[in-house]
């Protein structure tokens, strides 16, 4: 581990809480374990923006030890028209490597604009006796699916089970493989397969199934999953992450990929927190590669409805997903990727008149307006792309490279 590190976790559980424009950061509880599963390089910076950032600091010098990005559901609610109407708190999970001597952990989060909306510091001291060990002596049940030949520095995923009974849980197990299959039969994950390590997670549910509040269904499972999040019909979500991350307790992982065992149809996919997709719908597999181009790689969607509350993007901000853009600075996304002969890249219009580009077409890079939730002012890369529909092939150039290089981020020092 880097100087002022050291091989263990610290878990620090907050709740956010506030209205569509307050915001309030509190600890709910510390935690440590043995063992460190989170990137080894590179740890004073970080890839992506996010919609909040975590930094540790050395309380002596101000130096950065490790610092990480992140989205959460509590600032998509904030985006709701019941935001308007009534404060909430929600439920936040982050693991941080737990400094030698005592350090200064930063969290801030910020609006759909960039806009700093709270902030929070406190001490940590790793010899605080209130800093609650994690059991590790009995993990649950679990399978390794994926092992890299470097597995210290290898990106550590946990695939859990969500709605599976102690009796179905050889279906979990297959459900899990069909999961990374679907993961390694894109690229670049099929060629970067060497970089992840991948265990699924026998966390049992008291009753099979997962909870859908439409059809007043309500089920006892493992991290207390439901339908219909902000009461959009196919938003599956937890709200319980401190649950989620008790059942990992002893096992090594950074990111979380749950399977719902239900044919009913959604997902979702939080960056930096989880995805979670139902594992016996028609469209499982590209479904749950999309929703974990959302958790992993911090992708934007690329669809677009017109039916948000709010707009999420505006046209004198740049996104921060790699995958679209709304022009302010374009060169920082895609320019380079452009094809010479596009002399109108920056007008959003495709210079192409004579040649006919297939909607389902995920090579074709130029820059092609509806992206985001929005028709207009906001841009993708291609037609189509796997963060577009599912019927896309495959992911776009643009995504591929974004994740390649976060890849890198998270194995390679230099990055």
């Amino acid at each position: 581990m880097p100087a002022g590190l050291t091989d263990s976790t610290l878990r620090i559980d907050y709740c956010f809480s506030g209205t569509d424009n307050s915001c309030h950061i509190s600890i709910a509880e510390q935690r440590v374990s043995a063992g460190w599963a989170g990137r080894r390089v590179n740890m004073d910076h970080h890839y992506l923006g996010g919609n909040g950032t975590i930094t540790l600091k050395d309380a002596r010098d101000g130096r950065t030890l490790y610092v990480n990005t992140f989205s959460t559901l509590f600032q998509e609610w904030q985006a709701t028209e019941e935001a308007t109407r009534v404060s909430k708190a929600f439920e936040n999970v982050f693991l941080l490597p737990m400094p030698k001597d005592t350090a200064i952990v930063e969290v801030t989060l910020r609006d759909l604009q960039g806009r700093t909306t709270a902030t929070h510091s406190h001490l940590v001291n790793p010899r605080d006796i209130l800093i609650r060990p994690i059991s590790s002596e009995k993990p649950l049940p679990h399978r390794y699916l994926l092992r890299s030949p470097q597995m210290e520095s290898a990106i550590d995923i946990a695939i859990v089970a969500e709605g599976y009974t102690e009796a179905e849980m050889p279906q979990f197990y297959q459900h899990a493989e069909e999961a990374l299959d679907a993961l390694l039969s894109h690229e670049p994950f099929g060629s970067l397969r060497d970089k992840f390590n991948v265990v699924a997670v026998a966390a049992p549910s008291t009753e099979s199934g997962v909870s859908i509040p439409s059809q007043h269904t309500w089920r006892k499972t493992a991290v207390s999953s439901h339908f219909d999040t902000f009461y959009s019909a196919r938003y599956l979500t937890t709200l319980h992450l401190r649950q989620l991350h008790d059942l990992l307790a002893g096992i090594p992982y950074e990111h979380i990929i749950i399977l719902a065992n239900t044919d009913h149809y959604g997902g979702g996919g939080i960056y930096n927190s989880y995805t979670l997709t139902t594992a016996r719908h028609a469209a499982f597999r590209p479904v749950v590669v999309h929703e974990f181009g959302h958790s992993f790689a911090g992708l934007a969607d690329e669809y677009y409805y017109d039916d948000q509350y709010v707009e999420y993007y505006y046209p004198h901000i740049e996104p921060w997903e790699h995958n679209i853009t709304t022009m302010k600075n374009f060169s920082a996304k895609w320019e380079d990727m452009l094809p010479k002969e596009n002399a109108q890249k920056r007008t959003g219009k495709k210079k192409r008149a004579q040649q006919e580009i297939s909607p389902l077409d995920t090579e074709a890079i130029g820059v092609y307006e509806g992206a985001g939730y929005q028709s207009k002012g906001v841009y993708r890369s291609t037609p189509n792309c796997r963060m577009k529909t599912n019927e896309a092939a495959a992911f776009c150039p643009v995504c591929r490279r974004s994740i390649q290089r976060l890849v890198q981020f998270y194995t390679e020092a230099g990055h």
